[in-house]
C-alpha cells in the first residue's frame, strides 16, 4: 500500500490502527444497548405484573369479586358456568334489600368453621390459588333476600304465595318455570341481624327453608354475606343485569321491619360503572357456591 508523501508515517500507521479499531468499538457498543433494553424490558414487566397483582388483590378485598355458579340452585336466574360480579361496597351505603342476590359465606353459620391451614405453606398456596381463580372454599352460598330483620315470612297464603308482612309475592317471573313458590309451609319472624333467604330454583335449593332447626331458624347472619350481586359477566350472550325485582317495591312490605326501608333504592346503586371498570383487571376467579 503507497503512503501519502505528505502525512509522516507515525502519523498515518496510528490513523491506520485507529480506523481498523472503531468497528469494534461500535460492536461492543451495540452489545452493551442490547442488554440494557433487554434488562428494561424484564423490569418493566416485573413492574406491570406486580402493580396488576396489587390492583386484584385490593380490588378483590374492598370493592368487586368475581364468583362462577357452579350449580342449580339459582336457575333460570343464574345458570351454572355464569360469572357474577359481586359488589363488596354497596353495603356501605344501604341495607341489604328484600330482592337481592346476595353472596354469604355460610362458614361457621350454616356450615362447621373451616379449620385453619396445617401450616403456613399450605395457607399461602391455597391463597394464591384462590386468588387466580383455580380454587376457592366451598362454603360460600348465592340466595336471593326474601326477608329482612323484622319482617314475618310466611308458606303460604290461599293462593301459594308467600307473603312478606302480609303482602303476597308476585314470583313467577324469576321463580323457576314450572316451581311453586314452596312446598314446604313455614312462619318465620326474621330475627334482628339476620335474613331470610331462598334459591330461584324452589325445587333445587338448599335454602333458609331447610335450615329452620338450625340456629337463627333458618336465617343467615348479616355479618355473614360478602356483597350483592348486580351483574353476569359471562359467558358473553348472557351478560346482563341483576335487578331487584318489581314485587319487592309494594307497599306495605317494610311495616314490620326492624329497619328503614331500603326497597326503592335502585338496583345498582354503588360499583355500577366504575366497578364494571374496575373489574376488567381483575384475574377471573373461581369460588364454589351451591
Amino acid at each position: 500500500m503507497a503512503s501519502d508523501p505528505d502525512v509522516e508515517p507515525g502519523a498515518q500507521a496510528d490513523a491506520e490502527a485507529a480506523a481498523g479499531q472503531a468497528p469494534a468499538d461500535d460492536v461492543a457498543s451495540a452489545d452493551k444497548g442490547k442488554r440494557r433494553k433487554k434488562r428494561s424490558f424484564w423490569r418493566d414487566l416485573v413492574v406491570i405484573v406486580v402493580a396488576a397483582l396489587a390492583l386484584t388483590i385490593l380490588l378483590k378485598a374492598f370493592v368487586v369479586q368475581v364468583f362462577s355458579i357452579p350449580s342449580g340452585s339459582m336457575e333460570n336466574t343464574l345458570l351454572p358456568g355464569d360469572r357474577i360480579l359481586v359488589s363488596k361496597v354497596v353495603y356501605k351505603f344501604r341495607p341489604i334489600a328484600r330482592g337481592d342476590i346476595v353472596v354469604f359465606s355460610g362458614a361457621g353459620s350454616w356450615d362447621s368453621p373451616t379449620p385453619p391451614p396445617s401450616n403456613w405453606l399450605t395457607g399461602l398456596w391455597d391463597d394464591a390459588v384462590n386468588l387466580v381463580g383455580i380454587a376457592g372454599p366451598d362454603t360460600d352460598y348465592v340466595k336471593r333476600v326474601i326477608g329482612v330483620p323484622g319482617d314475618r315470612v310466611v308458606c303460604c297464603n290461599k293462593n301459594g304465595q308467600i307473603t312478606v308482612n302480609g303482602v303476597p309475592l308476585s314470583e313467577s317471573h324469576y321463580v323457576y318455570p314450572g316451581d311453586v313458590p314452596s312446598e314446604m309451609q313455614f312462619n318465620v319472624t326474621v330475627p334482628a341481624g339476620r335474613l331470610w333467604v331462598m334459591g330461584d330454583n324452589r325445587g333445587d335449593s338448599d335454602d333458609s327453608r331447610y335450615r329452620v332447626n338450625d340456629p337463627g331458624g333458618g336465617t343467615i347472619p348479616e355479618s355473614a354475606v360478602v356483597g350483592r350481586a348486580f351483574l353476569i359477566i359471562w359467558p358473553f350472550s348472557r351478560v346482563s343485569d341483576l335487578p331487584i325485582p318489581n314485587t319487592f317495591a309494594q307497599a306495605g312490605l317494610s311495616g314490620s321491619a326492624l329497619r328503614p326501608a331500603a326497597d326503592a333504592v335502585p338496583p345498582a346503586t354503588v360499583a355500577g360503572g366504575s366497578a364494571v371498570a374496575g373489574a376488567l383487571a381483575l384475574t377471573w376467579r373461581r369460588r364454589r357456591r351451591r
